[in-house]
């Protein structure tokens, strides 16, 4: 049975849950989820075809890719934002997940429900291109983000360093495009 109202209300929990990461560093006005989400969701909208290629050779879905960002981080609505450093193993954090993500698809119908459910899947098994690739947009997103951050004037003048998020993504990028921006973005930095 769908039961739209309370899964757009579990949705719009996402606008108002800041994330941990930035919340810890001390940033003022931190991303919520959503916000990182959906940028997420328009570096898949905006790659060219040349750009939708595996590392072996095969074509990425454009549409997954779009659907697979907005609901990597759905079952951060009722469970949190954990980071690395949080007291969780990635075991327990995996299954607070998808127990969450469960709660949130049952209240959909069950074709939809199970869509959402195995793009989240398939993004946690992380074995597809095109889970892959959205690992690399997630990890892309936060060191713009930290990026942004740094160069904010408030920010600055707290002295805020955000080296940590570079640190935990450097050699991680599978796709050469974000190996690519990654790099641009480290030299940016850096200037």
């Amino acid at each position: 049975m769908n039961n739209y109202l309370e899964f757009f209300k579990i949705c719009g929990k996402l606008k108002t849950l800041k994330r941990t990461g930035w919340v810890n560093h001390g940033i003022e006005l931190p991303e919520s989820v959503s916000d990182h989400m959906y940028r997420m969701a328009m570096m898949g909208m905006c790659l060219d075809k040349k750009e939708l290629v595996g590392l072996d050779g095969k074509e990425i879905d454009k549409i997954k890719i779009i659907k697979m960002a907005l609901v990597h981080d759905l079952g951060e609505s009722l469970v949190g934002d954990f980071t690395p450093h949080d007291k969780i193993t990635k075991e327990e954090k995996y299954q607070l997940e998808k127990n969450a993500m469960i709660e949130i698809t049952n209240t959909l119908s069950e074709e939809v429900g199970k869509e959402i459910f195995d793009l989240w899947q398939e993004y946690e098994d992380c074995k597809t291109n095109e889970a892959l690739l959205v690992k690399d947009f997630d990890k892309f997103e936060m060191i713009l983000q930290a990026y942004e951050y740094e160069k904010q004037p408030h920010q600055l003048e707290n002295n805020i360093k955000l080296q940590s998020f570079f640190d935990s993504t450097r050699g991680k990028f599978h796709h050469p495009l974000f190996k690519s921006l990654a790099q641009q973005l480290e030299n940016d930095r850096n200037k």
